[in-house]
This record gives structure tokens, sequence and C-alpha cells, in this order.
């Protein structure tokens, strides 16, 4: 009979069902955040839908249990959970490559402020020269009146960082224009641009008047547009509120608090932190702690994936936070929610989503409510051979130094198992030098397997926590490796009646082996071996499995199961008779063991066995047709060779010139024969035009003559007969024209 599956899988004729094998990877997680580089697509069931089918797939490519075993190793660690690190020289090198100008400029000037922006938040300092070329263009849109408000918004972004050489009357102008739209706005779009640039103008040229006397006015008309749940719309004739404009006109608004004037009624301050708190409450979330915003708009013009829509309600939030004194009821927790989704992002793959990830994670750096701080683990595979330290980093989300604080391992317990805990209460020690919070040496209660880490960080400084967002505790996906001992390996051949050892060999797994075995029908297989950690206790892989190759080719594979204290199996041959379909001969014996945690997983080919199976009935199943090899069928072809006829061997040279002479001699007879019936040029036409045409004959039977000449020292046939046919024709129309003028002459003569 066929050996038992410990995980409760089904076998047929030796094949094992990918779906059901893939049920037994379940410690090993999902991640949720490695797909977020759409950021239009940011739904978790789809995420993992989508991720399981394409590790299937992969499966299903992975013809050999090695190259399967292979992958599962490698996707049970890589898709552990969602690991945040903060900003890095990764980062640095993809803005390198995303902004890359096109012969010393970009496309526009928002591109250009984009990609100068990212680079300052970034400090990189060997970056592309595009100051000639964008200041030439900051001037001359800022000297026309007919900029864009948008392109006038930007050409002060650039001017900004670059800070071009523009005159006190072009500030004195833009501002002049920018306070007669404002005066007339009615969309949040113009309030935006006008405001965000005359705050660009007063910080940039001081002697300009930039302030608004009627500061009040303008933040009314600004809130007129904001709805209930903190949204805002576009203008008054949109009916649609939208997450992104909330951001849009939070921005405007802190703006306008900087422009005044005179102090804005606070009362309406107070109102627009409830609503900042409103727009909060409709924050989405993932199971990593991340949190977004998404956009609801049913107008798909306007519609915004969740990186620019959460990026945008950043960008005001915090210029909000900033421009106005007291606290925004804001949690940390969803501070620090933000920042984990925008470094959950990874690298994003276009230019506009890697600076809306940059800046805004730059705007929550330096916010005044909450700074989030972010614990990274530098490697969370953690080898007991090797005797790794657990090392955990703390540290802004763009990679600054974190005040000083305490790292504490609260818990860590094998995953789905919380009640089962190793580690209770720990404190890391601190290296200043290296800013790294470790653990020396994991206790002996933790084993090799796949644990769950639970940190929490500790500020030293009371202030420091109104400043800071450590999110309480952070739970970590950690796995324990060492190398499994492996001893009792044993191979043999039972007797089926009485279950009497007839041929037992020991086996060393963890060298070569070349066992040669036989049996037949009526008699049993058994093999069995013992696992162990390098804590001494027992260790249970994630899959072991025996193959046995018929030297047809056709393969039959069975799952170990676990007997107790040491993994075994028992082929009966009496009922694998019909699955074998009656193949006697030679069967390979390969064993393959395998796991996330064990460092020396192993194919190994234990050796052979002869078997001895009775003659195929009638009606017996016949063996599968055996898959064919891709390569065989689209690789290359074999060179074929071609040896050309050897050339026949040529006539004497002599014989050679006596023909030419004979083709020659009819020639030298015509010219002779021409000479002899006294052949003149009397009848030559004499006007201009009848001579030229009689000209053009004469030569055009000289150029024919010259190609057989040409045709018979180098010219193949076929530019010959091109040629030809346009000699021919050109011959056809200056002889018909020639003949006819002599016909007329002759007719004229005979006339008179």
């Amino acid at each position: 009979m066929l050996a038992t599956n410990l995980y409760g899988m089904s076998f047929s004729h030796g094949i094992f069902s990918l779906p059901l094998l893939f049920g037994t990877f379940g410690p090993t997680g999902i991640s949720q955040s490695s797909h977020r580089h759409d950021t239009t697509q940011h739904n978790t069931t789809q995420t993992q839908h989508s991720r399981i089918v394409s590790t299937l797939i992969t499966f299903r490519m992975a013809r050999n249990l090695g190259g399967f075993l292979v992958l599962f190793l490698a996707i049970s660690i890589c898709e552990a959970a969602s690991i945040f690190q903060p900003i890095s020289d990764s980062h640095r090198s993809a803005a390198l490559e995303l902004f890359s100008p096109t012969d010393g400029s970009f496309g526009s000037l928002e591109e250009t402020y984009e990609a100068l922006r990212t680079f300052e938040i970034l400090g990189i300092k060997k970056r592309p020269d595009i100051s000639a070329a964008s200041c030439q263009s900051v001037s001359e849109t800022l000297g026309s009146s007919t900029s864009s408000l948008k392109d006038v918004f930007h050409a002060l972004k650039v001017n900004s960082i670059l800070k071009c050489k523009v005159n006190d009357e072009t500030f004195q102008g833009v501002a002049k224009r920018l306070k007669a739209v404002l005066n007339d706005a009615s969309s949040l779009l113009d309030f935006y641009y006008s405001i965000g640039s005359l705050v660009l103008i007063k910080d940039q040229n001081s002697g300009v008047d930039v302030l608004l006397h009627d500061a009040d006015g303008v933040f009314r008309s600004i809130k007129a547009l904001s709805q209930s749940d903190g949204r805002w719309r576009y203008s008054s004739n949109n009916p649609e509120s939208s997450t992104y404009a909330a951001g849009l006109a939070l921005e405007a608004l802190a703006g306008t608090v900087s422009l005044a004037s005179s102090e804005i009624d606070q009362s309406l301050i107070v109102t627009l932190k409830n609503d900042i708190v409103k727009l909060f409450d409709s924050i989405e979330n993932y199971d990593d702690g991340s949190f977004y915003f998404d956009e609801k708009l049913v107008d798909a013009r306007e519609h915004q994936g969740p990186l620019s829509t959460t990026s945008s309600v950043v960008r005001g939030f915090t210029a909000f936070a900033s421009v106005t004194s007291g606290s925004i009821n804001v949690p940390g927790d969803k501070i620090l929610g933000l920042a984990k989704f925008f470094l959950g992002i990874g690298i994003p793959g276009n230019s506009k989503d890697f600076f809306n990830q940059i800046d805004s994670l730059a705007c929550l750096e330096s916010n005044r409510v909450s700074v989030p701080l972010i614990l990274s683990l530098p490697a969370t595979v953690l080898s007991l051979t090797k005797k790794d330290q657990l090392k955990v980093k703390v540290n802004t989300v763009l990679g600054s130094s974190a005040p000083p604080l305490t790292v504490k391992l609260v818990q860590a317990f094998i995953s789905g198992t919380k009640d089962s805990s190793v580690i209770e209460s720990l404190e890391l020690k601190f290296d200043p030098e290296t800013a790294v919070h470790f653990l020396d040496v994991l206790p002996k209660s933790v084993d090799v397997g796949n644990y769950k880490f639970v940190f929490e960080i500790v500020l030293h400084d009371s202030e420091d926590k109104s400043v800071y967002a450590t999110g309480g505790q952070t739970q970590v996906p950690v796995f324990v490796t060492g190398l499994i001992k492996i001893d009792n390996a044993e191979i043999a051949v039972l007797d089926s009646d009485h279950g009497s050892v007839e041929t037992q060999k020991q086996l060393d797994l963890a060298g070569e082996n070349a066992v040669s075995l036989s049996a037949n029908h009526l008699q049993k297989l058994r093999l069995s071996f013992r696992l162990a950690t390098p804590r001494g206790n027992i260790f249970k892989p994630h899959q072991a499995f025996l193959k046995l190759r018929h030297e047809t080719k056709v393969e039959h594979i069975f799952v170990v199961g676990n007997s107790g204290k040491q993994f075994e199996i028992i082929l009966d041959f009496l009922g694998l008779v019909e699955k074998f379909f009656y193949l006697s001969g030679r069967y390979d014996i390969e064993l393959t063991v395998g796991d996330a945690v064990m460092e020396n997983s192993f194919l190994r080919a234990v050796g052979h066995v002869e078997l001895d199976l009775p003659e195929a009935p009638e009606k017996a199943p016949r063996p599968p047709p055996l898959a064919v090899d891709p390569s065989s069928r689209y690789g290359p072809k074999a060179e074929i060779t071609h040896i050309f006829r050897s050339p026949e061997k040529r006539p004497p040279q002599e014989l050679s010139l006596a023909f030419l002479g004979l083709t020659l001699l009819p020639l030298v007879g015509f010219l002779i024969g021409l000479l002899r019936i006294g052949v003149n040029l009397k009848n030559f036409p004499t006007s201009a035009v009848p001579a030229t045409f009689a000209l053009l004959f004469h030569l055009g039977i000289a150029a024919v003559l010259l190609l057989y000449v040409l045709f018979w020292l180098k010219l193949d046939l076929f530019i010959t007969l091109k040629t030809l046919c346009f000699l021919g024709t050109f011959l056809m129309f200056v002889g018909h024209r020639i003949l006819s003028h002599l016909a007329s002459t002759s007719a004229k003569l005979k006339s008179a």
C-alpha cells in the first residue's frame, strides 16, 4: 500500500497535487507590502491570490524535485512578512536612474522640480547639471503674462532650489497677477496654485508684498468647498468630494495662514483641525500595520491612486500643522502607519511615484505632530550554527539617528502558536559606534524554526514621547536556521509475510551512497532516518520525499512519513504493481529532505533496487508518455555540412583561344563586308533633331555591344537582362524616330 501522507495529501500514479502541497507552507505567511508598486491596486485579497497563483505556476515549471526544493526554500524565507527598512543607498541609485534629463533638461518644470527636490532630500551631490536650461525656463515662465498658474507655481518651486537670477520687477508682476486671480478664484486648484506661489515668493524675495489683507475671507472661501467627512470638492459646481483634494486644500489653507496680515479667526482653525481628525477616521490599513488613504471619486478622469492620494494628504496635513499652534488629535500609530505604507512600497518604478514617496517621507520626518521611528532588522535569518547575533536598528524614515532609547525583546514565540513563548522580556545591548541594538547569544530555549519576535522601543527622555511615534510593540518574523544532524539512516528489504529483514544496509545521508538491492512483488522496501536540531531536539522538516525512477524514466514520488522519533516509509510492492505499471528492472532511489530553516537540506541518490514484478495482464494500465524535452523541439538543430562537387577539368588554353578566334571571325567578316559594299554616311541627317536621334541610335547599339562584353567578363545573367531591357526600349524609341525621318526624306525625294 502507499505510504501514509504526513500532511493529508493524496497521490495518484506517483504525481502529487501542487496546490495541496503549497498548503504546507502555512508558517511562511504572505507579504502584502511588496506588491504595492502598482499604486492603483491595493486590494489585499487580490494581492494574496495573485502571489499564490504565480507561486504555483513557478512550481509547475520546476520539472525536477531539486528545483522544486530550491524554490520552496527561497519562497519560504523571502515571502515571510513585511519588513520595513528606512531609505537607503538603493533609493539614491534609483533616483539617478529614474530622473535622467534629456539634452540637459527635463520635459517640464514640474518634472524638473520633482527631480531637484528628490536629489535634495536624498542628499545626492553628484547629480545632472540642469541649472542653465532650467533657469532659462524659469525666467521665461515668470516673465510671461500668458503662463498658466500651474507653470508659475512650479517655476517658483524650481527657483526655490536653484536660486536663479529673477529681478524684483518680475516677482512684483507675478505677485500682482496672483492676487488678482485670487480675488476672483472659485475653484480649489486656483486657490492652491495662487496661494502656493505667493508663499514661495515670500520665501524668495522679502521685498515683495504678498500678504493677504482678507485672509479670513480666503480661508472661508476654501473651507466652503469642504465636506462633512473631511474630504473636499474641486469646485462648487462639482458635487463629488475627493480625498486627494483634501490634501490640496490643507496646503492652501496652511499658505493662507502664513500669508495672513492679521491673525486668522481661531474658530476656523479649530474647525479645520476637527476636519483633519474626520479625514483620518476614513484612513484604511493593511494587516502589517501600514495606513493609507484611497480615492473614492466616481469620475475616473480625476481618480488618483493610493500613493498619490496619501502623499497629498501627508503634504497638506504636515504643512498645516507647521503653521498652527496647539495639537492635532491624530494618533501617533497612524502617523507611523503612513510611514510604513511609503516604506513598504519599496522602490517605485516611475519618477512620479518615486517623488511622492520620498517627498512624503521627508514631510513625515520633519512634521510637528509626531515623527515616526522605524525598527528594522539587518538580518531576519539567524544561524545557530554560525552563532549569529540578533541585531536591531532604530532610525527615522530617512535613516537619521534616533534619540536615546532602549530596545526590548518583549516576547518570542513560534509562528502560529502564541501560547508557546520561548523568550520573555530581554533588553538588548547598544553599540554606539554602529548604532545597533544587539543580543549576544540566543537563549537555549530558541531552536531552529520560524518565530515571531516582539520588540518594544522605550524612549529615555519623557519629552521625546510627545515628539516621536514608536508604535508600541513591533512584531517581526525571524527564521532561526542550523545544521540538522542526520543519523540512524538505513534501508532494508522486508519479507512480506513475516516482516523479517532480508537485506539491510546503513546509509550515510551526509555523504555519497551506492546501495544495490533486489526485491520482488511479494516484498517491501523500508527507509528510515532520524533528524535532530543543533539543540538535540527532534526535527520535523516541511518536506521529505522518496523518488523511484525506472530505467525508462518513469518516476514515482512518495512522502516520507513521521513515525514519532524518526522518519520512515514502507513501500509494499504487492500493492504498487499497478502503480508501477508492472515494469520490472532497475529503479534508482533518491531521497529529498528540505526545510526553510534546515541549512543542509539535500537531494541525495541512495542507490538502486532491482524489482522483479509479474507480467502485466491485458487490461493493465500503461506508463504515461514521457514529457518531451523542450530543448529537443525548440533548441538548435544539428549543423548541416555540404561538400561541393569538385570542379571539372578545364580544356587546354590553346583550345580556348582557338574557340575565341572562331567566335570573333563572323564579326571580322561583317566589318570586311561593310567595306566591300561601300558603306558611307551620305544619308546621315544634317538637321539638329534627326542628327541627335541618329547619334543616340548608334550609341545605343554600341552600348548593347559593350553590355555583351561586360556580360562575358563580370556581369551575371539577371543584371544583363535588366540592363538590356532598358537599352532595348531606348533603341526602339530613337530607332523609330530616325527611321521615320529617313522614310519621310525618301518619300519627299520620290515625289520631287
